[in-house]
């Protein structure tokens, strides 16, 4: 009894604030202000069409799928590959490399990111910003943690495997991508939504790499209702929630290898 009584507590603490963002999202800017807490006097659905013109809503989409997917994409790749060689090569040197990997999880995203993004730009290397650059810098502040569920999912699979493959005549290559990479479902779904969560929802590297308005995600374009004067704030939950719906949808698709993967990625 005491234990769904607590679970009834945590889920009505953690819908709370989804409630109040859909509520808020049905409402106009002085009812918001005036009423937060409150039920809607008029529903508003205008709202989110209004908020789909004024952020740009598809183009907005389109360049977070595309990063969001771009991004995903590299880092199960380089990191399931990087994983399996680091895990079968059992050499010092493959574990000086894991360590620094893991090692480098410690330090906070935001300690890195204006140092890194100034040693890339203009007063450094001189790369070119834009929605491709902006993937490559995900990768590699994604890699580490990536690297570590995969390493530990990996080293539960049999070396028997690489074995059998090698007498077949399997290189290492077709080995990983032929005999090891299907076996990792559950973690890479683990690994693809973890990293889809805070590439589709991150504002400070976007907003920094991205100057091209043509170029900026869904977190930047809700920006648009928050004027130096005037905030709607009715307006920005509608866009909010409009943000929010692919990213939850993705989720819910693959919340069920999520717990999968990660014990068993986690598992040493």
């Amino acid at each position: 009894m005491f234990l769904l009584l607590m679970a009834i507590v945590l889920a009505v603490l953690y819908a709370f604030p989804f409630v109040l963002v859909i509520l808020n999202s049905l409402k106009d800017r002085v009812q918001v202000i005036q009423d937060p807490l409150g039920w809607p006097t008029e529903w508003k659905w205008s709202n989110f069409t209004e908020a789909i013109d004024k952020m740009d809503f598809w183009q907005a989409l389109g360049n977070s799928l595309f990063i969001t997917i771009v991004s995903v994409v590299l880092v199960v790749i380089t990191s399931a590959g990087l994983a399996y060689y680091l895990q079968r090569a059992r050499t010092r040197t493959a574990n000086t490399i894991f360590l620094v990997l893991v090692a480098s999880m410690i330090v906070p995203f935001q300690a890195l990111m204006l140092p890194f993004v100034s040693f890339f730009g203009a007063n450094g290397l001189g790369w070119s910003f834009n929605q491709l650059t902006l993937s490559i810098f995900y990768v590699g502040f994604g890699v580490a943690l990536s690297t570590f569920l995969y390493h530990g999912f990996i080293s539960n699979i049999p070396f028997d495997l690489d074995e059998a493959a090698a007498i077949d005549g399997a290189g290492p290559f077709r080995t990983f991508m032929t005999v090891i990479f299907p076996l990792l479902g559950p973690v890479t779904a683990t690994v693809s939504i973890i990293n889809a969560l805070w590439i589709w929802n991150d504002y400070l590297l976007p907003s920094i790499v991205l100057d091209d308005t043509s170029e900026k995600t869904l977190p930047l374009r809700t920006f648009v209702f928050f004027g130096q004067y005037t905030s709607d704030y009715g307006l920005a939950m509608a866009g909010l929630l409009l943000a929010m719906f692919p990213i939850v949808i993705f989720y819910f698709i693959m919340q069920r290898k999520i717990i999968a993967g990660i014990s068993a990625g986690a598992v040493k």
